[in-house]
């Protein structure tokens, strides 16, 4: 049979390998590869969407009542506020409202997978920055990236997947040696899981007043286990935000997502105290994957890091053996995600498996 003619694609994008969830998992083995929220959603944000979600009308396409209630919680007004299908959305409109054919855009690497894509979208050109030897952001090198071609940095912190945080005073500091006009995007997806008591907090230094170039940007997929309706936000310059109100895509924050984020806002409460649960997993993972000989580097978010280097996916398959799917990248290292509490000793024991497989 004659293949079809296919409509042409830009080759960049034809190259480009699309987006790959994590691998989902069987029923009698946990999945750990996507860093969702292993605790149910709450009764009281579950009866919310079962009595007021309404499914036959067009959701308010600028998340309003959302968007003035996280303007109270922030002290800010409702147009510095911006919401959107989860944090990553918001990602893409900035990169496609700041870079195009010639332009940069900066980011720290390894990190989030779906930051090479953001400028190659847009026609713009990534510069990924390699980490520190302890996985940690290079934000001298970083600034020193920076051209005049330069139109958008992306800085991770935590980061994902390697876990470990940007402190205040590293970020201060990297921000004065950024031209004002270059938009800095502080991707906090992670931020409730932070303990470091140093750690940047965008929104509670409100480093967007002084430096009107820097957006804030959080999600309510994990602390607050929403990852399935889809719900992040920005809080920045109400004039910065309209280029990424300008590039998204209408109606895409839905009824049901608007009203599980506010009723998660209303129980905040409880939901802290999943997250103090999930932090002292985290913490028994960190301490027996190091007292094995793992080189775990500082964990801040919902997940650790092995690295692993050419070992990876050797790895990577004797935690499935062994019913724990995690998230490899080839090369690197492996993202566990914490998980169930009964996961926690399964990790622990396929991770000591194989740990004297790694090269020394």
């Amino acid at each position: 049979m004659t293949e079809p003619t296919l409509p042409r694609i830009r080759p960049e994008i034809a190259a480009l390998p699309p987006y790959r969830q994590g691998k989902p998992a069987g029923a009698d083995a946990f999945k750990l590869s996507s860093n969702e929220n292993p605790f149910d959603p709450l009764p009281s944000v579950v009866e919310v969407l079962a009595q007021q979600t309404p499914m036959n009308r067009y959701p308010d396409a600028t998340a309003a009542a959302l968007r003035t209630r996280l303007g109270e919680r922030y002290g800010v007004a409702p147009d510095a506020v911006h919401v959107a299908s989860g944090s990553v959305s918001i990602l893409y409109q900035f990169v496609l409202a700041a870079a195009s054919v010639g332009d940069e855009v900066i980011y720290a690497w390894r990190s989030f997978e779906a930051y090479p894509g953001l400028p190659l979208v847009a026609g713009a050109t990534g510069v990924p920055v390699p980490l520190l030897p302890d996985a940690r952001h290079d934000l001298d090198a970083m600034a020193d990236a920076v051209t005049d071609r330069t139109r958008a940095i992306i800085v991770c912190t935590p980061n994902n997947p390697t876990g470990p945080i940007v402190t205040s005073a590293e970020f201060a500091a990297f921000v004065e040696k950024v031209p004002s006009d270059v938009l800095i995007l502080l991707d906090e997806a992670y931020s409730e899981f932070v303990t470091a008591p140093d750690a940047v907090d965008g929104l509670a230094e409100r480093v967007f007043e002084k430096h009107p170039n820097v957006v804030v940007l959080r999600t309510f997929s994990k602390a607050f286990g929403l990852a399935g309706l889809r719900v992040g936000y920005a809080i920045g310059h109400p004039s910065v935000l309209d280029a990424a109100r300008t590039t998204a895509i209408p109606l895409s924050v839905t009824s049901a997502a608007e009203l599980a984020a506010i009723a998660s806002l209303d129980a905040e409460d409880e939901l802290r105290d999943r997250v103090a649960v999930i932090v002292e997993r985290r913490t028994e993972l960190v301490a027996g994957l190091r007292a094995q000989g793992w080189d775990v580097p500082d964990a801040q978010g919902n997940f650790v890091w092995l690295p692993a280097g050419e070992q990876t996916m050797a790895v990577a398959e004797a935690f499935d053996a062994a019913g724990l799917i995690v998230r490899p990248f080839a090369g690197d290292g492996l993202r566990i995600s914490v998980g169930e509490h009964e996961s926690v000793e399964k990790v622990l024991r396929a991770a000591e498996s194989v740990v004297h497989t790694l090269q020394p």
